[in-house]
């Protein structure tokens, strides 16, 4: 059996948000796995045990551009230490100068971007001088980009969560209601061909337990995970989402209606997916007392 340490544990409270005795638990279940250890409290406590799962690590914001003609936008991650330093001025001017920086030289990637001349500097240079003007680590994380014959959209959330939308027909009006729209949803995926197949079998595998659990027939198991399953493709699928502005229309009826197509789309979350360091408050005052 694989040693459960007081860190596992930690990491796994900050994913679930449940309390340190179950996150144990479920650890020794899943013998030390976390992942597999996360599914374990789902199956037990169902959706409240992935609460905090999408939570952000780390501050920064998200920065935006597009083009006049609405053809090119950008969306693009800065981040640093302290949410302080994510409203300075300077710091929000270097992430718009970066995301437009994007949308004029289309790069192929982060590093490709700092490569980018502005003014006669270099984005990378540009970055050193905001680290040493502001005081902290500033980095450039991830970036998108689209160019279409149809109209590009942008919507920012407070700095913290940004979407870029590509979609053709319609009006700017309804590109700024489905690109705030999926800011609200957080869908995964345009249509049910774009979901993870990991995510799928995940879902899968929890409704089969939940439902041996329940003290479901063995005769009617498929039938009950199999509609969960296309409930769980209705939340996260943009197209067969219920529109936010209008419950009573789907997104892919949305469209139709106004004769539009959304091509693709982007959602960032600041901090998203970066591990965020875990302060073991308790050894820190141990070891400064020597106990």
């Amino acid at each position: 059996m694989a040693e459960i340490t007081a860190k596992m544990v930690a990491q796994l409270r900050e994913l679930t948000g449940l309390g340190m005795m179950e996150c144990k638990k479920a650890l020794v279940e899943a013998d030390g796995d976390i992942k597999k250890a996360e599914e374990v409290m789902r199956i037990k406590s169902g959706n409240k045990a992935s609460k905090l799962a999408g939570r952000t690590a780390a501050e920064g914001i998200i920065a935006a551009f597009i083009s006049e003609d609405k053809k090119i936008g950008a969306v693009l991650e800065v981040n640093c230490e302290t949410d302080f330093l994510a409203k300075d001025e300077g710091f929000i001017a270097f992430a718009k100068l970066a995301a437009q920086a994007v949308a004029d030289a289309n790069p192929a990637d982060v590093e490709a971007l700092a490569q980018v001349v502005v003014d006669g500097k270099t984005v990378e240079e540009i970055r050193k001088e905001a680290v040493a003007k502001l005081g902290e680590n500033v980095t450039l994380r991830r970036f998108a980009r689209f160019e279409t014959a149809g109209q590009v959209a942008a919507y920012l959330h407070g700095n913290k969560l940004g979407v870029l939308l590509d979609i053709v027909g319609g009006d700017e009006q309804l590109a700024k209601q489905i690109a705030m729209h999926i800011a609200a949803t957080k869908p995964k995926s345009l249509d049910a061909s774009g979901v993870p197949a990991d995510l799928i079998e995940t879902e899968r595998r929890v409704a089969t337990e939940r439902a041996k659990e329940a003290g479901k027939p063995e005769a009617m198991l498929e039938k009950i995970v199999e509609g969960t399953v296309q409930k769980y493709l209705k939340d996260v699928v943009l197209l067969s989402q219920p529109f936010v502005m209008d419950d009573k229309v789907t997104i892919e009826q949305l469209l139709k209606t106004n004769s539009a197509t959304v091509n693709a789309f982007n959602l960032f979350v600041v901090g998203e997916g970066i591990e965020k360091a875990v302060v073991d408050y308790a050894a820190e005052v141990a070891a400064a007392a020597k106990i």
